[in-house]
């Protein structure tokens, strides 16, 4: 027995809202370092007297940055701990911040998105360890619905913040506003995350062994079907997020101010979602759940293209699907997590790892490249999501048909 493990027949860890509040805090670093800035796009142009693609990129970068750096987040907790790995990042996160907030130029601005992007991504690696390390069954998904919902405050809060900051202080306070919530969180990390990894659970950092797991990891054909799924969902309504100025400035004529039309939806969407899937975990099995999610998804995908193509353009009516697909998408998130998790117990921080990165390299080539392409028209937009629903269901459906146990992992 180990001090972070219950003693044997002892009740499990119990869940409480301040852990899901504090993971969910750490979490919100990688999104908010997203949305919180999108605003700003325009005055950055501006300011820097730059293209609109050079400050696009800002955000690409920072993308395929978060996702290179998840692939060693998880290895390196599962080496050292969880706690250390998290405030280290921490530190470094805070630093790139202020870097952000006193660029010069856009290449110094390029550079500090850099430092944000290699270090944001800890938390939700590290946060759904900590998930499964110390909860199982219903409990661990009713916790990971309670960290959805919290978590899906920050991309719908995020851009209404950052509206409001940008119009009364200027750009580079947005990111002033999010070093001091990066200091208030690494205080706070500091004195309540508890370590949950004990030193005799830990894998080696070696080259061998971690070849070893990231190879069993990546070739499991179970795995690679349900990190995509996730995946393949956020790509299709982070269209709308990567664009957020084309569609609602360009498309539906809102201003600066109006980003919250998009962000209070998706917020509503996505809380929704997370109640209902923690009221239906330990009533319903993780496939059905993820099953009733896709009903979602998929009727919102629809309705969406229907929309876009047969009515002229309304904040109202454009945004309405997208509330209906992240209902979808948080009914369908803590279940696949679980599922995926469960497969390596060993290695959970690399499998989360190798979550992560597929999710935001995916999403880092959607906002550099696709989504770009899509802003023209509504109706591309609509088709575009549609089209990566579509893709997530299939994998999902071949995962339930083709569904392999895992091969054994650990130290060799």
């Amino acid at each position: 027995m180990t001090a972070n493990a219950p003693p044997a027949g002892a009740a499990p860890y119990a869940r409480s809202w301040s852990l899901a509040a504090l993971l969910a805090s750490l979490a919100m670093l990688g999104p908010f370092s997203i949305d919180l800035y999108l605003p700003a796009f325009p005055a950055i142009t501006r300011e820097f007297d730059v293209l609109e693609i050079a400050v696009q990129q800002t955000l690409s970068i920072y993308l395929f940055a978060y996702a290179a750096m998840m692939l060693w987040h998880g290895a390196l907790s599962d080496a050292f701990g969880r706690r250390p790995i998290v405030l280290v990042s921490l530190g470094v996160y805070a630093l790139g911040t202020l870097a952000c907030a006193i660029a010069g130029n856009i290449q110094s601005l390029w550079l500090a998105r850099v430092m944000q992007g290699v270090s944001a991504g800890a938390g939700v690696v590290i946060g759904r360890a900590v998930i499964r390390d110390r909860f199982h069954g219903a409990e661990a998904q009713r916790l990971m619905a309670q960290l959805t919902m919290v978590f899906g405050i920050a991309p719908a809060v995020a851009p209404i913040v950052g509206g409001i900051v940008l119009n009364t202080f200027g750009w580079r306070w947005i990111f002033g506003v999010l070093f001091f919530w990066v200091l208030a969180t690494l205080a706070w990390t500091a004195r309540k995350l508890p370590e949950t990894l004990p030193v005799a659970a830990r894998q080696p950092l070696r080259p061998r062994v971690l070849w070893h797991n990231y190879r069993s990891v990546l070739t499991h054909r179970s795995f690679l079907l349900l990190a995509l799924v996730p995946a393949l969902n956020f790509a299709a309504y982070f269209i709308y997020v990567a664009v957020a100025p084309a569609f609602l400035i360009d498309q539906l004529g809102l201003s600066t101010w109006g980003f919250g039309a998009l962000f209070i939806p998706l917020i509503g969407g996505i809380l929704l979602g997370a109640v209902i899937s923690g009221r239906l975990a330990g009533r319903l099995p993780p496939q059905a759940t993820v099953d009733l999610g896709f009903r979602f998804l998929f009727a919102a995908a629809a309705l969406n293209v229907a929309i876009s193509w047969l009515l002229p353009a309304n904040a109202w009516w454009n945004i309405a699907p997208l509330f209906v697909y992240t209902v979808g998408c948080a009914i369908v998130a803590p279940s696949i997590t679980l599922l995926l998790l469960d497969l390596f117990p060993a290695t959970r921080g690399l499998a989360s790892s190798l979550q992560g990165f597929i999710q935001f390299a995916i999403g880092g080539f959607n906002a550099g490249t696709i989504a770009p392409l899509l802003d023209a028209t509504l109706l591309q937009m609509a088709v575009g999501m549609q089209a990566f629903t579509l893709a997530s269901g299939a994998l999902w459906w071949l995962y339930k048909r083709h569904a392999a146990p895992p091969p054994p992992t650990g130290s060799h």
